[in-house]
């Protein structure tokens, strides 16, 4: 890999670990009763996979096109935070929702 390709995968490493970042962040918001923080951080965090997203597809495309993408232990890394931010982020927005209920149900508001 040349020092571009390199680049690329720690683009994706950046885009990814923000997004998961971003979404631990609105779990412990959700928790501390401040929903409307919890609901914004989890909205940076869908940014975030959407840029991390934007990467992975235009390597797919690349590859698609028939230029070879070369594949290392930091691409690969690179995926597997993709994998993990986009888990986070999913099981997160389930956290904060059931949340925001808990605390309807219980009466108190944020």
């Amino acid at each position: 890999m040349n020092d571009a390709e390199y680049a690329v995968a720690f683009e994706l490493i950046s885009a990814a670990g923000n997004a998961r970042s971003n979404a631990m962040l609105a779990v412990r918001a959700g928790r501390r009763g401040d929903m409307a923080d919890a609901r914004d951080l989890l909205e940076r965090a869908n940014e975030d996979l959407l840029a991390a997203h934007r990467i992975q597809t235009d390597l797919v495309q690349q590859e698609a096109r028939g230029e070879r993408v070369p594949v290392n232990v930091i691409l690969v890394h690179a995926q597997d935070h993709l994998t993990a931010a986009m888990l986070a982020t999913e099981l997160v927005a389930e956290i904060v929702h059931l949340q925001d209920e808990l605390r309807s149900v219980r009466g108190t508001s944020a």
